[in-house]
């Protein structure tokens, strides 16, 4: 059994308040889960974090269930339920990122639905780093394309935007996924866009730093860096985002760790 650590932080809503964080840690025998909820420009439907909470524990109760089940096939069943029992519709509903890890006896396998990421570390990848991520809301960010809820809209699971956990099961198809045999990983991080933004766009740390300063301080660490960047550009004048904090979540999942010991 790997070593798994956490940290959660709410950030701030649109209007720069506080508010509960939206983004959902699951810890299962064999799976961790990250949700994070999409904050929602439209109050008249139930915030991201709602949805996130359900999905999450639709999905924890399937892989309890099917805990070797194809990861595809159950966030599809997920999606599924939860818009049924909830009644929702596709481009009118709250969203969600999934992010999800799952080991068995010969492999790990990673899931990442939207801007989510999952890092893999071991015997594998460009020194020994597979960055599992969904690069295609980003692109649309960085083309001008998503300036407004209504751009969000037509570009959501759609062939030419990005995918996301709605009211469409049909988006997880368009998961990406890895898996790696389980001897040669060592550890594994999953991050919502929270921190994978101290990476992606503040340039703070790579993901080899990220896992060490983990190991040796805790995820609260990662967390604080990214923070203390942020409240010295308050008004995003270097690192122009839409809000001055992001809910954070980090998860390390250390498969060396009882080598270590």
């Amino acid at each position: 059994m790997p070593e798994i650590v956490f940290a959660e932080r709410a950030g701030v809503g649109a209007d720069g308040h506080p508010r509960p964080t939206e983004d959902h840690v699951v810890v299962l025998d064999n799976a961790v889960l990250l949700l994070d909820g999409a904050t929602s420009s439209d109050p008249s439907l139930p915030p991201g974090g709602w949805y996130a909470e359900r999905l999450a524990r639709r999905l924890a109760d399937d892989l309890r269930t099917a805990p070797e089940a194809d990861l595809t096939d159950v966030l599809t069943s997920a999606i599924a339920v939860v818009t049924a029992e909830n009644e929702l519709r596709p481009q009118r509903s709250p969203s969600s990122t999934v992010a999800a890890v799952r080991w068995l006896d010969d492999r790990v396998d990673a899931l990442v639905l939207a801007d989510s990421p999952v890092i893999g570390f071991g015997g594998f990848g460009t020194d020994g780093v597979d960055v599992v991520s969904d690069d295609r809301l980003a692109g649309l960010r960085r083309r001008g394309m998503l300036q407004t809820g209504a751009d969000v809209r037509r570009r959501r699971n759609a062939h030419d935007g990005f995918w996301v956990a709605e009211a469409d099961p049909g988006a997880a198809a368009h998961a990406v996924k890895r898996s790696w045999r389980r001897a040669d990983v060592d550890a594994v991080l999953l991050a919502s866009d929270g921190v994978s933004i101290g990476v992606d766009q503040y340039r703070l740390f790579d993901w080899g730093e990220a896992l060490a300063t983990t190991r040796a301080d805790g995820p609260d660490a990662v967390l604080d860096a990214v923070r203390t960047a942020e409240k010295q550009d308050p008004d995003g004048e270097r690192w122009p985002r839409p809000k001055r904090h992001d809910d954070q979540a980090l998860v390390l999942v250390d498969f060396a760790a009882c080598s270590r010991v």
